[in-house]
């Protein structure tokens, strides 16, 4: 998937244009266009009007304009970038930023001057083939622009995406480079994020290890012990029966401490690898499931417990918040990526904001570099799908 607007162009020039990246592109350039010709507009009109408010006033009232498009114009701009560049490209959650009076400045540059050239771009793309198109509405038109202005308007509209697509790319290219991290922050932030994702998957480890050695042990113990005291008690006794129900709530219980193990870290994942332990909690689903995890090696640890994870909690939201009939998992590993998908048959609407997890199982995707995508439609289907890079860790 591309991502960022000159990416999207320059991949497929043809079907760029059937994508949203044309319209993200208009987007992006609109509200800065208007913005300073709101600006301008507000200054122009005070100086104008001077001589009746005075001087002062009138300077005063243009400073404190020009003052607050200054303000608000960072923060625009660093909205404005996210339409034209997707997630991978932007600083991830928790990056440092930049001075922020590099990102006022750029913000005032960027809406009071280089404003006006954005929106006489998208008046000149649009413009012309406007003029065609409504060629037939004009009484001076000749007869002969009744026919060939809307049709030259029609063959000329698509091609105005891209010059508008393309300063659009070149401006965000240039507003990423001032307001984001230096490379040096960012890779010191994703180092930092590894570590905590390492250090979290080291106490996870550790749990598991202690709960499996140690209180499952005893669990098993103690369930084998009452099973033997209540063969030397007389059938139908009272004390036979309050052993029996012993006996049963110890095997509940150690079904249940299996149950909490498997889920702090599955034995089967670091034993047998991901192929193997998404099938594992596959099996244990309430919605039935179909698997197609192809995957010739063991992977990383890192990235089998992401996946790992990734899918686990994807088919909880399935069972919990779908309405499911079926889903699916399919696992690839596609030009050095492990790809990993999980579709269902339900109603749809997911939301990341919606209490679902998604949100937990983006940032452990993102704690090794990948990416989680989401598509899920008011009625369905939904599709999760997790793209974690594996040849950087091979």
């Amino acid at each position: 998937m591309p991502r960022t607007a000159l990416e999207a162009l320059t991949r497929q020039p043809l079907r760029f244009l059937l994508t949203s990246w044309p319209w993200r592109s208009l987007g992006y350039l609109l509200p800065g266009g208007l913005l300073g010709v709101a600006a301008w507009t507000a200054v122009g009109g005070l100086a104008a009007a001077w001589s009746r408010i005075g001087a002062v006033a009138a300077a005063t009232g243009a400073l404190a304009v020009l003052a607050f498009v200054a303000a608000v114009s960072g923060p625009l701009e660093r909205w404005r970038l996210r339409i034209v560049t997707v997630d991978a490209h932007r600083p991830p959650d928790g990056a440092p930023a930049r001075d922020p009076w590099r990102a006022t400045g750029y913000g005032a540059v960027s809406v009071l001057a280089v404003g006006w050239a954005d929106l006489a771009l998208l008046l000149v793309a649009a413009g012309i083939p406007g003029v065609l198109l409504t060629a037939p509405l004009q009484p001076t038109a000749p007869p002969w622009a009744a026919v060939a202005g809307p049709v030259a308007g029609a063959l000329l509209l698509p091609v105005a995406a891209y010059p508008v697509t393309v300063w659009a790319g070149a401006r965000a290219a240039v507003a990423r480079a001032v307001l984001t991290p230096r490379e040096g922050e960012l890779q010191e932030v994703r180092r930092s994020r590894a570590r905590l994702a390492h250090s979290y998957e080291s106490e996870r480890r550790r749990i598991e290890r202690d709960l499996h050695d140690g209180a499952q042990q005893r669990l098993v113990a103690l369930t084998v012990q009452l099973g033997l005291a209540g063969l030397d008690l007389p059938p139908g006794s009272r004390a036979a029966g309050e052993v029996a129900a012993a006996h049963r709530m110890a095997k509940e219980a150690l079904e249940e401490l299996r149950e909490v193990i498997r889920g702090v870290h599955p034995h089967v994942l670091g034993e047998r690898g991901l192929p193997f332990a998404v099938r594992d909690v596959a099996g244990r689903s309430p919605v039935p499931v179909d698997l197609d995890v192809d995957l010739a090696q063991r992977l990383p640890t890192a990235v089998e417990v992401a996946a790992y994870y990734a899918v686990s909690e994807a088919l909880t939201n399935v069972a919990r918040h779908s309405g499911a009939q079926r889903c699916r998992v399919t696992g690839s590993l596609t030009r050095g990526a492990l790809v990993m998908e999980v579709s269902d048959d339900g109603r749809g609407g997911a939301r990341p904001d919606g209490g679902t997890g998604l949100v937990g199982l983006a940032d452990r995707v993102a704690a090794v570099d990948g990416r989680m995508l989401l598509s899920s439609p008011t009625g369905g289907p939904t599709l999760v799908r997790v793209e974690i890079p594996v040849e950087a860790r091979a």
